[in-house]
């Protein structure tokens, strides 16, 4: 009978610790969001180059180190930092391979990553290389400069918009807005940038009608978005 007893006491002690815990609090659940579309500011320009023959006996080759020179000029011409005039790929005369060596025909091409935040620089560091030796060009990526400051502030704004909504919802039940109980990132990419067009220069020392033609780019945005969840006490 005692041993009844203490396991009632103890039943009775559990069942009052859970009813304490149990969130009786008066609660509102809203999603913020906010997004905005942003123009890159930074570029990333590939170009390769390429050598070529200026006759048909392939005797007057115009070489590889003579263009890179000229591409070299142009980019400080433009005013791009040293660190970001960088080589991606070489395709050149291979210590191992004797038989490219000798090949009067073999012509040795360079890939180049360039980095601007100009679009006209682009056009200027063309038009200071040999038409015909450039490759092809390409845009192979680009970003905003300052992308983790326009996430934090949109990251404001979706909180913030998250609680007008919460308040506008209680004044029409009749309740005041109290403090944030919870706020989850909802979100599985903030930044998705978009397609971005390009006119491809492989044709460029084709034609010198094609060769005094700039480069037509067509920038999309990045558009950035971010989403909360935030749960409100209702007082």
């Amino acid at each position: 009978m005692k041993k009844l007893v203490i396991a009632m006491v103890l039943g009775a002690i559990t069942l009052s610790a859970s009813a304490q815990n149990v969130d009786t609090r008066r609660k509102i659940e809203v999603y913020g969001s906010a997004e905005e579309e942003v123009t890159p500011d930074i570029i990333y320009v590939a170009i390769s180059l390429k050598e070529y023959f200026k006759d048909s006996n392939n005797k007057n080759k115009i070489t590889i180190d003579e263009l890179e020179k000229q591409l070299a000029l142009s980019v400080k011409k433009a005013g791009i930092k040293e660190e970001d005039f960088t080589i991606n790929n070489i395709s050149s005369y291979a210590q191992n391979d004797p038989k490219k060596k000798k090949d009067p025909g073999f012509l040795a091409s360079k890939q180049y990553r360039i980095k601007v935040s100009n679009l006209n620089a682009i056009n200027t560091i063309l038009d200071g290389v040999d038409a015909q030796g450039i490759q092809s060009t390409s845009i192979s990526g680009y970003e905003h400069s300052k992308i983790t400051e326009i996430k934090n502030e949109l990251r404001i704004r979706a909180v913030n918009n998250a609680k007008e909504k919460a308040s506008v919802m209680a004044q029409a039940l009749g309740d005041t807005l109290g403090q944030a109980l919870e706020v989850t990132d909802t979100n599985t990419d903030a930044g998705s940038p978009q397609p971005m067009m390009y006119k491809p220069m492989a044709a460029r020392g084709e034609s010198a009608d094609y060769a005094e033609q700039p480069m037509e780019i067509d920038f999309k945005t990045i558009k950035i978005n971010y989403q909360f969840r935030v749960v409100f006490e209702l007082k």
